[in-house]
């Protein structure tokens, strides 16, 4: 069967591909230490569970509401009114099937063939792929280690042309986990508004942050930022409910209400009972969250720690997220040689960054518990020793 020209423009998810192969090969009965989802280990906190787990009995497992049940919407909009200083209300909201859905429907919405949308590298590896399946074109700016991997106001202003439509923010950072502060924030604020052009804020690894990093939703800047502001997020990362697939997109009502119309066509409603189950990781207390973000604390320290101490290699400090980005460039391989090797010599799996758009480095996932995590870190060692 004849395919469509647009999936011969997809890169395949390297992610996807190097876990399903630690996975077989774990399956085969390798001891496999493994580093590359990004996913929390925690099972999803019992209150969560036990909210599904009513919701299903009470019956609520009909089709629901396209843009999502109404208390899920008002709690959403309540947490980015109290927490992120966002005036949205639940008509701003739209419930969506994971974070990664939410910015799906955006670009389907918004993007007509020639828009360009700005994407610092290092980047989630979905964001040009979904660009590129909206008719739009990636504009993709490197970014370095001396700006510890953030785009400069500088490099924003030079990549804008008129067809720009979008600029995308992801703060704290997949893959490098580094945090925008609030003065860098205003900063680029500051170019957006004066540009006229979109910020799309991907702000789902918000509550993982470490020491003094703080998180500021670039729509809370200015009353004129705000409106220049789309926020994407979800309940994955920070409450370990990634197999629930419950995100949100906030924005324009006339946005939401076009984003809500394209869901309707594709998958409706997003699944009625794991709703009831965010509602609860909203409105109850966040000491789970808490308990999660201190354990990560603790893994990037360790983490930190020993990829800093292994020659050849070197790490920009990440204040937020789940993931350190280590330059493998005095190696002399490339990152998907360096990422193979790797995990055939020393069953320890690592994703190439040539898969976030910036060869020279990996990405390591310190989702992982401590024993697996210094049982890696050896192994890693071992690995560079014997090439330098």
């Amino acid at each position: 069967m004849k395919l469509a020209a647009r999936v011969g423009q997809l890169t395949p998810s390297l992610t996807l591909a190097i876990d399903a192969k630690a996975k077989a090969m774990k399956a085969d009965g390798a001891d496999v230490c493994n580093f590359s989802v990004g996913e929390p280990d925690f099972p999803t906190p019992a209150h969560i569970r036990k909210a599904c787990e009513d919701a299903i009995e009470a019956g609520k497992t009909r089709y629901g509401a396209v843009a999502g049940e109404i208390a899920l919407r008002q709690a959403i909009a309540k947490k980015l009114q109290t927490e992120n200083d966002l005036c949205y209300s639940a008509e701003n909201v739209l419930v969506t099937n994971g974070g990664k859905h939410s910015l799906f429907n955006l670009f389907m919405a918004t993007i007509e063939p020639g828009d360009e949308v700005i994407i610092p590298a290092p980047y989630w590896l979905s964001y040009p792929e979904m660009v590129k399946l909206a008719g739009g074109t990636p504009v993709i700016v490197q970014t370095d280690t001396a700006n510890n991997f953030k785009i400069t106001p500088e490099q924003l202003q030079q990549a804008i042309t008129p067809r720009t439509r979008f600029f995308v923010l992801n703060s704290p950072s997949n893959p490098t986990g580094v945090v925008y502060k609030p003065d860098e924030i205003r900063a680029l604020a500051t170019v957006i508004v004066e540009n006229n052009i979109s910020v799309i804020s991907d702000e789902i690894y918000e509550k993982l942050l470490y020491d003094d990093a703080k998180h500021l939703s670039i729509g809370a800047v200015s009353p004129e930022a705000f409106d220049h502001t789309v926020v994407s997020s979800g309940f994955a990362k920070a409450y370990a409910m990634t197999g629930w697939r419950v995100g949100f997109l906030a924005g324009p009502v006339d946005l939401i209400k076009a984003c809500s119309t394209i869901q309707g066509h594709s998958t409706s409603n997003v699944c009625t009972f794991a709703q009831y189950g965010a509602i609860a990781a909203l409105e109850s207390p966040q000491d789970c969250v808490e308990e999660m973000r201190q354990a990560f604390a603790k893994r990037r320290k360790v983490i930190l720690d020993r990829v800093n101490a292994i020659p050849g290699l070197s790490c920009v400090i990440p204040d937020g997220a789940f993931y350190i980005m280590p330059s493998i460039q005095q190696i002399g391989m490339t990152s998907l040689e360096f990422c193979e090797a790797l995990l055939e010599e020393q069953k320890v799996v690592t994703v190439p960054g040539i898969a976030f758009g910036s060869d020279g480095y990996i990405r390591i996932s310190y989702a992982a518990d401590l024993d697996t995590i210094n049982k890696g870190m050896d192994r890693l060692d071992k690995f560079v020793r014997s090439r330098i």
